[in-house]
């Protein structure tokens, strides 16, 4: 009989027996087995008994169930080649996933955040609650007097609780890994231009969201909500860091940070 068979049979003695616990059972069925060897066939038989966890309890809000219902607002960092740092504050509808603003600059104040958000109720319409952390752009006198003025609810997560903003959290990780991870960013120009180019690709172009959930169209709510409980909104990421030649160096981006890797063998030239 193989070791795996005997492990099996085994391992139900002990409940939850730990890899040192089963080498010691079979130690006692007279069994001689190297422990290296026996940790390695413990993983790859999955051997291990799975632990019941806890059931995951909803909280916070629900998602929104109309357009404009809802706004999440958060910031990404990121840099420019020659190591001056920039953000991005980011605007995401809630009910449709829509990037309503992709607002790059090197440095963006509460007052800059308030008159976006002035330029966004004319173009899209006045949300009823917008969700964001608590940094100090978010947390100024100018948000607070601008959502007072314009009668919005503004909700601040817990402390420490980025989960409470998931939707922003989401899109940002997609924006990271499909387009801050993969470009080197030479200017504010050149990065204000990449971004609204992959905005409006991903508004207006990606095939995994149906029309008839773009904003401006009729929007039956029950349709909406079946959608937004099904949509698979996962996507391939990257497994490899992107590489541009610069001279006779490369450059490349690890978490954000442009880096130079050594020096650049060119194949094909």
């Amino acid at each position: 009989m193989s070791i795996v068979g005997i492990g099996r049979g085994l391992l139900p003695m002990s409940a939850g027996a730990s890899v040192i616990g089963l080498h010691v059972l079979l130690r006692r069925e007279g069994f001689i087995v190297n422990h290296k060897r026996l940790f390695r066939i413990y993983r790859e038989e999955r051997l291990m008994v799975r632990r019941r966890r806890g059931r995951k309890r909803a909280f916070g809000t629900r998602a929104p169930m109309a357009p404009n219902d809802r706004w999440s607002l958060d910031f990404v960092a990121d840099q420019f080649t020659d190591g001056r740092r920039l953000r991005v504050l980011v605007v995401v509808d809630d009910c449709t996933g829509e990037c309503l603003a992709l607002i790059a600059d090197t440095s963006i104040s509460g007052t800059r955040v308030a008159r976006e958000l002035d330029r966004l109720l004319d173009q899209c319409g006045k949300p009823k609650t917008i969700v964001s952390d608590n940094g100090t752009e978010l947390t100024s006198n100018a948000i607070l007097r601008w959502a007072d003025d314009h009668k919005v609810a503004w909700h601040y997560i817990a402390p420490g609780k980025p989960v409470q903003n998931a939707f922003a959290e989401s899109f940002i990780g997609r924006l990271r890994d499909e387009l801050l991870n993969e470009t080197l960013f030479r200017s504010l120009a050149h990065t204000r231009a990449v971004l609204e180019a992959w905005r409006a690709d991903y508004n207006h172009e990606r095939p995994d969201e149906p029309s008839h959930l773009r904003r401006g169209t009729a929007v039956h709510c029950a349709a909406l909500h079946r959608w937004l409980r099904s949509a698979d909104r996962h996507h391939h990421r990257p497994t490899e860091r992107h590489r541009r030649p610069d001279s006779n160096r490369c450059w490349i981006k690890v978490g954000g940070n442009v880096r130079r890797d050594g020096v650049c063998s060119r194949t094909g030239s």
